[in-house]
């Protein structure tokens, strides 16, 4: 059944914010001894939705986290929770993240070269729909498919461990999604995922990108409500 977060999300979409750009904490990077105060410090902040990095030790090199934490953290914010399934087969998954709270799951054209059956099973469950790529994934792969999804995640580090320099290449990515979104009509957002931080936001935006994934610039920001600002006003 479809959650009231999710209502609340298509009564007041995140595109519907405006033209800005937004900030999605990636929640991997916070203190996880301090993740009920971590997660309010993020409210405080500003920022517009969390990003929740699910990782399985065999799509990607490492392992973090299933829905019991990702239903902690929906307990304690209303905040938007994209949920991030790095996982080989990540629709085994779909159903238990979203009785866990999640409002947008998204998935890796790398596992599912046809998507679209995998957005219409998340839609069926009353969420959103994210389609990911790696960066040495070529950007005609996933174009096709955009309609059947509310966002576009580029990847801008090989996924796995947080701390990663950013990757120049995901820059013609994001133009090359910008343009075909544009001319066909579409409301996809991109998202950008990958060392983003105070140095490369501005150009990640004026490429075309709708909302910044940050971990380790956000969490280790020194006022954190001054960066979701900055990125507002981008």
């Amino acid at each position: 059944m479809p959650t009231l977060r999710f209502f609340i999300a298509k009564l007041n979409p995140i595109r519907d914010l405006g033209a800005m750009a937004k900030l999605a904490p990636s929640v991997l990077a916070a203190d996880f001894a301090q993740l009920g105060e971590e997660i309010k410090s993020t409210e405080r902040a500003g920022v517009d939705m969390l990003h929740l990095d699910i990782m399985d030790g065999h799509f990607v090199p490492n392992i973090s986290f299933g829905p019991g934490i990702v239903k902690t953290i929906g307990r304690q914010t209303d905040l938007f929770l994209d949920v991030h399934l790095m996982l080989s087969e990540p629709e085994k998954y779909f159903e238990p993240f979203a009785k866990a709270g999640g409002d947008a799951i998204t998935f890796h054209i790398e596992v599912h070269s046809n998507p679209a059956p995998y957005a219409r099973q998340i839609h069926a469950l009353g969420l959103q729909a994210g389609i990911s790529l790696n960066p040495d994934t070529p950007v005609d792969t996933v174009l096709p498919h955009l309609e059947h999804f509310e966002y576009l995640l580029v990847m801008s580090v090989f996924p796995g461990f947080g701390g990663q320099s950013f990757i120049s290449s995901a820059l013609d990515t994001i133009k090359a999604a910008r343009e075909h979104i544009d001319a066909h009509g579409l409301k996809t957002q991109i998202m950008v995922d990958g060392g983003v931080d105070s140095t490369n936001a501005t150009s990640v935006v004026k490429a075309g990108a709708d909302i910044l994934v940050m971990g380790t610039a956000f969490f280790k920001a020194e006022n954190r409500a001054a960066l979701v600002e900055r990125v507002h006003r981008m």
